[in-house]
């Protein structure tokens, strides 16, 4: 691919764009990511600032929304770790607290 990268989201944080970036690659679009390394200056920042932008190749732009569209409108019931007991967001197949497999 050649044609010049397009910002198709901006994720809320580095975990959500990294599960954003797995999804789009799995459906063999290229992801670049950028802003990862902001969050280190929390608080000294605009939180607008801080969030992850996703960039893909000009060519794959359509295919990238179709599937950032999806996501947008899955309903995820949010869970409990049967581990930790700490509550996750349903789009998250692992605890983000220690680690442990959603059940």
């Amino acid at each position: 691919m050649s044609g010049p990268w397009i910002k198709v989201y901006d994720a809320a944080n580095n975990l959500e764009a990294h599960s954003i970036k797995g999804m789009l690659e799995s459906e063999r679009i290229e992801v670049q990511l950028s802003g990862e390394n902001l969050s280190a200056a929390t608080g000294e920042l605009p939180t607008d600032v801080l969030q992850v932008g996703l960039w893909v190749q000009e060519e794959q732009v359509s295919s990238a929304r179709q599937q950032l569209e999806r996501y947008e409108n899955t309903t995820y019931n949010g869970w409990k770790c049967h581990h930790c007991a700490e509550y996750n967001e349903g789009q998250f197949e692992i605890c983000w607290q220690c680690g442990h497999d959603k059940p």
